[in-house]
């Protein structure tokens, strides 16, 4: 066995182990009379399935009714502590495949022989359940931070101190101090005159 066939082998056991369900292997009718009684309860629950085998007259019926009684009990083994009337079993798949087929020879008229095929097959029932299991919500849990020293608050107060000066000023604030700068810079450029501009002013005044 290869590592990929090992690797499913396993999980189709862990997933059996959830699953509810019943198999009857070789069972000496044909697979065609089967599925016969078969389609008469898929899909059904559990109740109302066992009352149409219990009634139908056909011979399939009675080996049907004991595979549903034990996949009953399965389900109740791999799910202790619930009812039956309160989860809604239903029957989720109920699967007929051909099993193998004894070959037999019937004597015939002149030295002939017609062949007989002896059918068998394999039944499957799974249980499903209409009731969705509600998983609760562990609820998040507050972790309690310590209290801190009065020297380390002490030495984290100088430091939060430094990174609000060093946080980033807002552009309205540097738009005005740039305003305020300029209206400055004009007002200084009337006031003081450049010493050429005194001298033609004086000349003026000569003439």
């Amino acid at each position: 066995m290869g590592a990929k066939s090992h690797t499913r082998a396993e999980k189709r056991k862990e997933a059996k182990k959830t699953i509810a369900f019943a198999s009857l292997k070789n069972v000496p009718t044909s697979p065609r009379k089967m599925r016969l009684v078969a389609n008469l309860i898929r899909g059904k629950q559990v109740e109302l399935a066992l009352h149409t085998l219990k009634t139908s007259p056909k011979q399939p019926a009675v080996r049907i009714h004991k595979l549903l009684l034990s996949a009953i009990a399965n389900w109740q083994s791999k799910n202790e502590g619930s009812r039956i009337d309160e989860s809604d079993l239903f029957i989720k798949e109920i699967l007929v495949d051909s099993g193998r087929i004894l070959k037999r020879i019937q004597p015939a008229p002149q030295g002939r022989a017609h062949r007989i095929k002896k059918r068998s097959n394999h039944v499957t029932i799974i249980l499903g359940s209409l009731l969705i299991p509600v998983i609760e919500e562990a609820e998040p849990v507050e972790e309690t931070k310590p209290a801190k020293s009065p020297k380390a608050v002490k030495e984290a107060r100088p430091s939060q101190e430094a990174e609000e000066t060093k946080k980033p000023r807002p552009v309205k604030e540097k738009k005005e101090k740039k305003e305020k700068k300029e209206v400055q810079a004009t007002k200084t450029k009337k006031d003081t005159k450049t010493p050429k501009e005194t001298k033609v002013k004086s000349k003026n005044k000569k003439d």
